[in-house]
């Protein structure tokens, strides 16, 4: 077979597959992204704010130290919220996360303890998954935290959208989270404006609530797009 018969063959396979992942990844942009709405913050979105905490029962989660789960059957957590430390497991690897001064933290791999310099990629590793996948389990707690505006977004039907802004904090400090709740102010959904995702505005749900050991009200399942994400083993203690 001549080389250029080849190149063509290559050629059509690369075609074959790539060209369905564009033309799906075109639907999906023109679909579903849209631009960061603007909102000024007020103290009506304040109120709002303060509603949704209601709802979930803000006190209870405030009182709670001690959360596990398991996020998507692939990362497990032990956090001891007040005191800022998570045993964060994977495979066969366990960190000793210290959320406050992560490069303090304790690296296992199959009961071998690794050294500092060796230990760096997989702290960096946990604090990422720390961050991402504790905020998919609390976010709505976190709609006061530091460096946070909070905005009320005009949507259809005389509803409102609950906009916070992350000037600080987490692993992608500018990202931006709509809110949208129900009558009794709970948490149906969120639209997500982040650095990650190359669509503006995906929604993603937020579901399954279950009232915890503390009373505190944690979701079991998120679905976005055609993407089902799973949080269990959910076990909470004062």
């Amino acid at each position: 077979m001549s080389p250029k018969k080849i190149l063509k063959i290559v050629a059509g396979i690369i075609v074959f597959f790539t060209l369905p992942t564009l033309l799906f990844f075109g639907y999906i942009y023109f679909k579903y992204n849209e631009d960061l709405p603007q909102g000024t913050p007020t103290e009506a979105a304040d109120t709002v704010a303060n509603k949704m905490l209601e709802a979930l029962d803000y006190e209870a989660y405030k009182n709670t130290n001690y959360i596990e789960w398991t996020f998507n059957k692939r990362h497990h957590f032990k956090w001891k919220k007040n005191e800022n430390f998570c045993e964060v497991y994977w495979k066969d690897i366990k960190v000793d996360l210290n959320i406050n001064a992560p490069h303090s933290s304790m690296v296992t791999i199959s009961n071998d303890t690794l050294q500092t310099a060796d230990a760096k990629e997989y702290i960096d590793k946990a604090v990422e998954y720390f961050n991402n996948d504790s905020f998919w389990l609390i976010a709505p707690y976190k709609v006061f935290d530091a460096g946070t505006t909070r905005s009320l977004i005009p949507l259809e039907n005389n509803q409102q959208g609950l906009l916070i802004s992350y000037a600080s904090g987490g692993s992608t400090p500018g990202d931006s989270y709509m809110w949208l709740l129900d009558n009794d102010y709970k948490p149906t959904a969120f639209k997500m404006w982040v650095s990650i995702l190359p669509i503006e505005g995906l929604e993603a749900t937020w579901s399954n609530w279950k009232t915890t050991e503390t009373g505190a009200q944690l979701p079991e399942f998120h679905k976005l797009l055609f993407l089902g994400l799973e949080i269990t083993d959910i076990k909470t203690a004062i």
